[in-house]
């Protein structure tokens, strides 16, 4: 359009003649020679009226072509038509089908059809543009390359993730690599980003990764628990919404350039530690963040130092614990599970729910929302902490027999009965496993006497009793009265010798 006015210019002002225009202009003569025609046969003036926009210049000079209002080429409801096209199995050429059905003579073309359907859905599609204040925004996300780690000792190579946050002012970007995407990592490296930032935004975005977001949701989403670190810090949390990735723009823009400035630069290294790497990408990110913008002045740190920088909130003092939340049942042994190791609850929560709080030192557990107790936490796979408190009275006195407790009380009771207890202590691989009889054989002294049960343990001995049950038959019976002559212990300590008699040795 332009040069359609700059070829009436030079006829009619600077009087050309058709070639001077058209190598001025640098269209053909006839091209030049066809518009000054057509301007003549219109019966324009020179200078055009101001009224006159390029539309009606144009619509004068060029022929008007035969539109589909004229050919009375009817439109179908594009709305109508793109909810149809949701359902399942429907394409566009069935729905043209019907629309040719209902319009016979008034209908487009196939190609036509989609090519005006296409339009319409584009027009339907809107971005808003979003303006972000100084220290409001921090955007994170996750790489969607990893960089190997090859271990030293076997030679396996694991992948590192790549974490990412960019700040909505400046954008200006940290980037450090962990070993997953889980919880812990996740809040690790944006306290470190905070660390790296010397402040604190009013806002975090991340994406609905599940370590930030335990269920999606457009309106309401529920974020995890292990993610409320925004409590300590002072800030809150925004997810992204699910499948608009517009929501956090500021970050999809930011991995993109650390995938190209950072681990292309990369791609032929190898590392054998996180450190290593992680040193790597905090020199490469310096260049980043110093590289000068295309379209304005300055770079990404020159900006931080001037926006983002001075509005940031302060760290907090204390520094921030990560902190591990599960819900468990207590066990019939009174006993929850955490990390493959076992903590002791007050034995009264039998079968209720608590919720387990634990940080890198502690494990807390709670009731109700009420504290109830509280472990160092152990990381050795499959053992117990047990407090004696949280057992049952009896379970406490059980824990509480030793041998050596045993054998002080069977010594208070006579010599017979501390010779027998020890024989059952002896008889077992695991002293523990003799703790019952030895408690099944002393508390018979309330029934008969330590007088009796001493007799008993002493004639039970001499005639080969080595079970609990013999010392009670014997004290049934009253056998433990009948005094032993000399001749008669002597006959039950004589072992006959005979070739039918296999003897005690023939069962070892």
């Amino acid at each position: 359009m332009r040069k359609l006015r700059e070829i009436l210019r030079l006829r009619f002002e600077c009087k050309l003649s058709t070639r001077q225009i058209s190598r001025s202009t640098r269209v053909s003569v006839g091209a030049v020679n066809k518009y000054l025609k057509r301007f003549e046969d219109a019966g324009l003036p020179w200078p055009l009226p101001d009224d006159m926009d390029d539309t009606a210049l144009i619509n004068k000079l060029a022929p008007v072509p035969v539109t589909c209002t004229e050919q009375k080429m009817v439109d179908p409801d594009w709305k109508e038509v793109h909810k149809e096209l949701k359902s399942k199995g429907m394409t566009k050429q069935l729905v043209w089908e019907e629309y040719c059905e209902v319009y016979p003579h008034n209908a487009y073309s196939y190609p036509q059809f989609c090519h005006r359907y296409r339009l319409w859905n584009d027009k339907q599609k809107r971005s808003m543009r979003q303006h972000h204040r100084a220290g409001e925004k921090l955007f994170v996300d996750y790489a969607g390359l990893t960089v190997p780690v090859v271990n030293k000792a076997t030679g396996e190579a694991a992948p590192a993730q790549i974490f990412v946050a960019v700040l909505g002012a400046s954008n200006y970007t940290f980037a450090e690599a962990s070993w997953t995407q889980g919880s812990t990592d996740f809040i690790s490296s944006q306290v470190r980003s905070f660390k790296f930032f010397g402040g604190v935004p009013e806002m975090l975005v991340p994406d609905n990764l599940r370590s930030a977001v335990s269920k999606a949701c457009r309106y309401d989403p529920d974020i995890n628990r292990s993610y409320l670190m925004a409590e300590h810090f002072g800030c809150s949390i925004m997810p992204a919404r699910p499948y608009k990735p517009r929501d956090k723009a500021k970050v999809e823009v930011g991995v993109q350039l650390v995938e190209r400035w950072i681990l292309m630069r990369l791609r032929h290294h190898t590392f054998f530690s996180l450190s290593e790497l992680n040193w790597e990408i905090r020199r490469l990110l310096e260049d980043l963040n110093n590289r000068p913008f295309r379209q304005q002045k300055g770079c990404r740190r020159s900006l931080f130092d001037e926006l983002d920088r001075p509005a940031l909130m302060p760290l907090p003092r204390q520094a921030f614990e990560h902190l591990e939340f599960k819900v468990a049942r207590v066990s019939i042994d009174y006993h929850i599970r955490f990390s493959d190791h076992f903590y002791s609850v007050p034995h009264q929560l039998v079968k209720e729910e608590v919720e387990i709080r634990a940080s890198h030192h502690t494990i807390q557990i709670l009731y109700k929302g009420k504290p109830v107790t509280s472990h160092v936490r152990q990381y050795a796979s499959g053992g117990f902490t047990t407090r004696p408190e949280h057992m049952p009275t009896a379970h406490q006195k059980q824990q509480q027999w030793t041998p050596g407790r045993l054998k002080d009380w069977a010594q208070k009771l006579g010599p017979d009965v501390l010779e027998f207890t020890q024989q059952l202590l002896d008889s077992k691989q695991h002293p523990e496993q003799a703790y019952r009889a030895c408690l099944g054989l002393l508390n018979m002294e309330r029934d008969y006497g330590a007088q009796r049960l001493n007799a008993a343990c002493h004639r039970a001995m001499n005639c080969g009793g080595r079970r609990v049950g013999n010392v009670r038959s014997i004290l049934q019976t009253g056998l433990d009265k009948v005094p032993l002559t000399p001749e008669k212990e002597q006959e039950t300590r004589v072992t006959v010798s005979h070739e039918n008699i296999r003897g005690a040795d023939f069962f070892h």
